[in-house]
């Protein structure tokens, strides 16, 4: 059998992938994979729906078809399966907030070169503090990526029918995970600890989904935050262990696990890649986020969770796909 002979289209896709970014996060600008969903399978019926030029649109469309978010048939364009779940607007995953908020994070890797060379943050490291005003997008932008997860750790939990159950969710950011399994079993209760202004916003996104009077927070930092001993039947700490130390990872899990009553679990999600690091795709290439703008964090292994939280006191742990992510569970 002879090998193909190779051609340069795969790589130009990939030095100018960029475009897909901007095409993606002015389409979720425009609104245009609610309204394809609505039914404008036209560049002019775009155009009028989104209030853009007709250019633009079939620009747009052009773009989208091009990256496989868009298809064209006899009846005009259409959303993909996957951008009609996950790029209309105003659903529970939707991540066109997240697509608009990428954008302004491209110019950052313009110093990942450097950044390669000197193993960390060659620029003034970037100081999160509590009262930034960024959270307000951020906080809500992020949410939809653990709609998924959080609903896969139910299940495997079985929180539905567990009772009345305390929950603690450490950096929960938007309340999430605290929103969802307080919805699923209402005699659920649940304490977020994050900073302040942050869980300002949870306490009323919460409140949208009517399940306020069941979640209370508590303002202070993880690093220093007494977890308590023996109070909570679930913990949570989403997305945060990829920013951390191993050690810091340690010393966290560690003090949750005090935290858990006997016969409790702790669910940890984040991008977590293989033993061999062949895979998956995404978490191998999130790992260049944290070179850029961590001291110490990266995209960690399976083996390493596994190892931190035996450390940590936990005895039995699994792993639950929630692509691009993993749900980890440890008892």
């Amino acid at each position: 059998m002879t090998n193909a002979v190779p051609t340069p289209d795969r790589i130009m896709r990939l030095i100018n992938g960029y475009w897909a970014t901007g095409v993606l996060a002015a389409a979720s600008t425009h609104r245009v994979f609610t309204h394809l969903q609505q039914g404008a399978s036209t560049a002019t019926a775009l155009a009028t729906a989104a209030g853009i030029s007709e250019r633009g649109a079939q620009t747009l469309l052009d773009g989208l078809v091009s990256i496989g978010l868009v298809e064209l048939g006899e009846d005009g364009y259409r959303n993909t399966a996957e951008a009609a779940t996950y790029l209309v607007e105003d659903t529970p995953v939707s991540l066109a907030r997240f697509a608009r908020l990428k954008l302004t994070h491209m110019g950052a890797l313009a110093d990942l070169a450097e950044v390669v060379r000197a193993g960390g943050p060659v620029a003034s490291p970037v100081v999160e503090v509590a009262n930034n005003p960024h959270w307000e997008e951020i906080v809500r932008a992020i949410a939809a990526q653990s709609v998924p997860a959080a609903g896969i750790a139910a299940q495997v939990l079985g929180l539905a029918d567990a009772g009345p159950i305390s929950i603690l969710d450490v950096g929960g950011g938007s309340g999430i995970y605290s929103g969802i399994w307080l919805q699923t079993n209402t005699q659920a209760r649940a304490t977020q600890l994050d900073w302040a202004p942050i869980n300002a916003i949870a306490h009323r996104l919460l409140a949208e989904r009517g399940v306020a009077e069941r979640f209370t927070s508590i303002d202070g930092d993880f690093h220093t935050t007494d977890f308590g001993t023996d109070q909570h039947d679930v913990a949570v700490y989403s997305h945060i262990a990829h920013q951390e130390s191993p050690e810091a990872n340690i010393e966290v899990f560690t003090r949750l696990r005090q935290a858990i009553k006997p016969g409790g679990a702790l669910v940890v999600c984040d991008y977590v890649v293989d033993d061999d690091r062949s895979g998956p795709a995404f978490p191998l290439i999130f790992a260049s986020e944290m070179l850029l703008k961590s001291k110490h964090g990266s995209t960690w292994r399976q083996a390493d969770y596994r190892d931190w939280l035996v450390k940590a006191g936990f005895e039995e742990i699994s792993f639950h796909a929630a692509p691009p992510a993993t749900v980890v569970i440890a008892r």
